[in-house]
């Protein structure tokens, strides 16, 4: 692998870390203002992490400099209007590809909009989706002019390689026995019994009381109650038979 990759990789996966600890702590502030209670909203078993937003991070690095033109001498001279359409549409993909794929994985759901207005089979919504083209124009226009200073890093260093591999192991492990565990409570709520040694240790170790007090905002698919709107023929049908 050649020096320059592997520096991107390393810069990469700590914007990943960093990130997705930032999002724990904005769910958790977030929780606390909405319900008056605390609690730690989390992705992952292990740690203050919330997956969603690290890769949400890692994607806005990419793309959104790219697909707007911005560089980091440049965000000035880029139309905040062409930043938020962008970073609107692409982080209710980002939102929407997640809640999907949660629910087709895990049967459950983290986040559920099906009840208010402009919202896409509850899984995105036109507000929030409107807050992520506002994070847009915040991180091209404040944040990314900073991101320079990242390659000043020296990641060759032997304490931050050694650093990154404790990191890079912890979170295959953090992220792998999350998903096990998650797919293993589902099962539970299918009544499918344990039959082998890893799904009865993770009976044993991540029982359901756990689980949900890891996961407090989760719903089961079966629970959701989604409010089916009529499309415009439907509309037009129901007014006709109303006539």
């Amino acid at each position: 692998m050649e020096q320059k990759t592997k520096k991107e990789l390393i810069k990469l996966f700590w914007i990943f870390v960093v990130a997705s600890m930032i999002g724990c702590l904005l769910e958790t502030i977030y929780c606390i203002i909405q319900e008056g209670q605390f609690k730690v909203r989390q992705g992952l078993i292990y740690g203050p992490f919330i997956p969603v937003y690290g890769v949400g991070a890692i994607i806005f690095y990419i793309l959104v400099p790219k697909i707007t033109g911005a560089t980091v001498d440049n965000t000035k001279q880029i139309s905040c209007i062409k930043i938020f359409i962008y970073t609107m549409l692409l982080g209710g993909l980002i939102e929407y590809i997640f809640s999907y794929a949660q629910e087709c994985i895990f049967g459950t759901v983290s986040w559920e909009y099906g009840n208010m207005p402009f919202n896409l089979n509850g899984r995105t919504e036109l507000m929030y989706c409107l807050m992520w083209g506002l994070g847009g124009i915040l991180f091209i226009k404040w944040l990314y002019p900073y991101t320079k200073k990242l390659d000043e890093i020296d990641y060759m260093n032997k304490n931050v390689q050694i650093a990154t591999w404790i990191f890079v192991i912890f979170m295959i492990f953090n992220i792998i026995i999350s998903i096990l565990a998650g797919c293993r409570q589902y099962e539970r709520t299918q009544n499918i019994q344990a039959e082998t040694k890893l799904e009865r240790f993770l009976d044993k170790h991540y029982p359901d009381k756990i689980m949900d007090v890891i996961f407090s905002n989760k719903q089961n698919k079966e629970d959701l109650k989604r409010e089916k709107k009529p499309n415009l023929l439907e509309k037009h049908l129901q007014q006709k038979e109303a006539m």
